[in-house]
């Protein structure tokens, strides 16, 4: 970590004293101009500006500079010294006036850091000005997002919102019986099953993928928590896993882990959420992102007819 910045902007610069002739008492010294009077050393002193260019370019300077030429500087402390942009994992951040980094592992939410905030994150602040004096250059501060700075490096959320979109993930295929068919119709009071007819990465994970930017990677894990089945008739069946393909061999049993039983007739729209939670972590920090893929169709039930002779 960087203690403090070796360059020192000269305002002014002495460059020479010129001898004044004694006065007499109470009379001030005459300078003849450019020099002016100093009342410190009772001389009279050649006062001259920084010219501000790049040191190899300044009179009677030598070797080259970060800045000049007028140019802004990037990345420069409280007394507008210049600074390195980046210090191992930290970067400089002009609006903070300190070098920064998140804090990790991160502090629990009941940390009074975290002023109340549960999003965002706690981050580490380092002001070498603070340290050169002696003084405590560590503090640590709450911020939404990662605090602005030329080398700042990128959100890790958008990195693992990237991170996401390489995954393609997508809603279920509805397996179901009846089937969604024309012509198919359900018997009330028969088992209906419910299944996910294309179980894979995409639709039910786990899947895990890594998105990089400027140095930095996040990675994130998807995995889908349950499906959630609105069966259109009021009632909600909530299925921890892919659930079961119907085969006619199970006849009249019922779905051994997704399943419903309608009661009355009727046309009924069939609804299928998968619920994925993201975990990511990355650039010390980490979160969790909630995600859902709804797929419908529509199944008809009715009563079974019994024919007389």
């Amino acid at each position: 970590m960087l203690t403090r910045s070796a360059l020192v902007p000269a305002v002014t610069l002495a460059l020479g004293v010129l001898s004044a002739s004694p006065a007499s008492a109470g009379d001030p010294v005459t300078c003849t101009p450019p020099s002016v009077f100093n009342p410190r050393w009772g001389t009279c002193t050649i006062v001259v500006e920084d010219p501000g260019g790049p040191v190899g370019t300044r009179p009677g300077g030598g070797g080259g500079g970060q800045s000049g030429g007028g140019a802004p500087k990037a990345c420069v402390n409280a007394n507008g010294d210049e600074l390195p942009c980046r210090d191992g994992e930290s970067w400089w951040s002009n609006s903070w006036g300190c070098y920064v980094k998140p804090l990790a592992p991160q502090p629990p939410k009941s940390d009074p850091r975290w002023s109340g905030h549960t999003d965002g994150a706690i981050y580490e602040c380092y002001d070498p000005l603070v340290a050169a004096v002696g003084g405590i250059p560590i503090t640590y501060r709450w911020a939404a997002t990662p605090p602005a700075g030329p080398a700042a490096p990128p959100d890790p959320r958008v990195l693992a919102q990237s991170a996401i979109a390489q995954m393609r993930l997508k809603a279920v295929s509805i397996g179901i019986v009846p089937e969604p068919v024309a012509g198919r119709i359900g018997i009330i009071g028969m088992p209906t099953w419910m299944w996910v007819q294309d179980p894979g990465p995409s639709t039910l994970g786990p899947i895990t993928r890594t998105a990089s930017a400027g140095g930095f990677s996040v990675t994130a894990v998807a995995k889908a928590d349950r499906i959630v089945w609105q069966m259109g008739d009021g009632s909600v069946v909530t299925c921890r896993g892919a659930g079961t393909p119907y085969a006619d061999s199970f006849g009249r049993q019922p779905s051994p882990d997704c399943g419903h039983t309608y009661t009355r007739q009727g046309a009924y729209t069939v609804r299928a959420t998968s619920h994925w939670t993201v975990d990511w972590s990355g650039m010390g920090l980490s979160g969790t992102i909630p995600l859902n893929f709804t797929q419908t169709t529509t199944i008809t039930m009715g009563e079974a007819q019994v024919l007389s002779q």
